[in-house]
């Protein structure tokens, strides 16, 4: 199973990117719960307050971002591959967002999540930055 969403933000494709890597930014834009991201490759993240742990697989700065993910609730050892792509779109920034290898009874709170948890969050985060 598969997640692909395309939606469009305010701000830059740097704006997005370092917010996407960028700790402190990143947990003011959550509700404030623990994030601890490496901003380099290969470097390890956990988000949510450690619900969520990743591996920063590749880096393109202001482009891409590829993360081995998972939910601490997952079976152990499975990781599902999310990728973030950056394009300078207008006066904001397309971000065409993909997911697979998650466990199936996952797809809809991720489906859901994303928007929620993600896209919504950015939106204002990047509207007052």
């Amino acid at each position: 199973m598969t997640i692909h969403q395309e939606v469009h933000l305010k701000g830059s494709p740097r704006n997005i990117y370092e917010l996407l890597l960028d700790s402190a930014r990143f947990q003011a834009m959550t509700g404030g719960r623990a994030a601890h991201i490496s901003p380099h490759e290969g470097g390890e993240v956990s988000m949510f307050g450690g619900d969520i742990e990743a591996r920063n697989v590749e880096l393109v700065p202001n482009r891409r971002i590829v993360q081995a993910w998972r939910s601490r609730v997952w079976p152990e050892g499975t990781y599902s591959i999310v990728r973030f792509e950056l394009q300078a779109d207008g006066t904001g920034t397309r971000l065409t967002f993909d997911q697979a290898g998650y466990p199936r009874s996952a797809h809809a709170a991720l489906d859901e999540g994303w928007a929620k948890m993600y896209w919504e969050p950015m939106n204002r985060a990047l509207t007052h930055h």
